[in-house]
């Protein structure tokens, strides 16, 4: 465990204030000549990788992998994706099952376990550009379908996979959920509970055979909901079977490639005691900030080129030989 030197913006240490801000701190930049690809499933479903390329002399590859209700368009995606094109770094944005460009290609929904999907995406990354390296940068929930996919490698990767990160990872699943209903109030547990259920409803109308929500009542937490929909429509028995199947935990000591994990001890969504006693393997180091909530490490200025510390730090990461 590294402690990171991350001081938070001004007036801004709050970590709801670090988790909320910056999905309404400034509009996400613009790409000019985005190209979507349709990544086919084995399960017959389909996926949407956004590529953007540099104009600078292309160094390596990264594919970002949102969170739980994100997609290509998320903030923290955006930002990310347009700082490493500026640095030669072709950049593939994911958009998981039934998400974002994908709404309605989907009929299985996506959860913290898709790790065969990101299999799926690295195979077409690597057809489109076999001469270069390719990072993961997984945000939350596609955090854990990155740490997930890395400890389930049994040799080389069939990408040339050589490094990732993953941001604030649920990497158990069970007590992030358990913690929601406390944290401000219930309000995030409300959010996301409502945003799922949304996407629901808008897949079926784009999609007459994606998965439905078939319940006696409206689920009113994201552990209902994944027990009524999330689990059986993945084949798990239970929302406990299907947390225990696809935390990253018990995994992280399998890992092989270099793996940087980013998370905040004042996390209010990742509680930060998920991490305290885990076990690493020694290619995966765990980098820690007294502040940043989720996904959010909005740093003063002056340190970087702008506030966004956690971009930066990704950035010269995967920027590296």
């Amino acid at each position: 465990m590294t402690q990171a030197a991350f001081r938070p913006q001004r007036f801004l240490s709050n970590p709801h204030a670090q988790t909320i801000v910056p999905y309404f701190a400034g509009a996400s930049p613009m790409f000019a000549a985005t190209v979507q690809h349709r990544v086919a499933l084995p399960d017959a479903d389909t996926i949407i990788l956004h590529e953007d390329r540099s104009r600078e002399t292309e160094r390596s590859a990264a594919l970002l992998i949102h969170g739980l209700g994100g997609c290509h368009a998320s903030p923290y995606m955006c930002r990310l994706a347009s700082k490493l094109i500026r640095r030669g770094v072709r950049t593939f944005r994911m958009d998981l099952r039934g998400c974002g460009a994908g709404a309605g290609l989907a009929v299985h929904p996506y959860h913290a376990g898709r790790s065969d999907d990101l299999d799926a995406a690295l195979e077409c990354i690597a057809r489109l550009c076999p001469d270069l390296e390719i990072a993961l940068v997984g945000f939350s929930l596609g955090g854990n379908i990155v740490l997930k996919w890395l400890a389930e490698l049994r040799g080389p990767p069939s990408a040339n996979v050589s490094r990732a990160v993953a941001v604030c990872p649920p990497i158990d699943l069970r007590r992030c959920v358990s913690a929601l209903p406390r944290a401000l109030g219930g309000m995030y547990e409300r959010y996301f509970t409502r945003l799922l259920l949304r996407r629901v409803r808008e897949n079926a109308v784009n999609n007459p055979n994606a998965a439905q929500l078939d319940a006696p009542r409206r689920p009113r937490s994201l552990y209902e909901f994944d027990d009524v929909f999330t689990a059986p429509r993945s084949g798990f028995e239970s929302a406990d079977h299907y947390y225990r199947e696809c935390s990253s935990a018990a995994m992280l000591p399998e890992i092989r490639l270099p793996t940087r994990i980013v998370a905040a001890r004042d996390d209010p969504l990742v509680l930060f005691d998920v991490f305290e006693h885990v076990r690493l393997s020694d290619s995966c180091k765990l980098l820690v900030t007294d502040h940043g909530g989720h996904v959010g490490f909005i740093g003063r200025s002056g340190v970087d080129p702008d506030r966004w510390w956690l971009d930066w730090r990704i950035v010269d990461w995967l920027s590296k030989p």
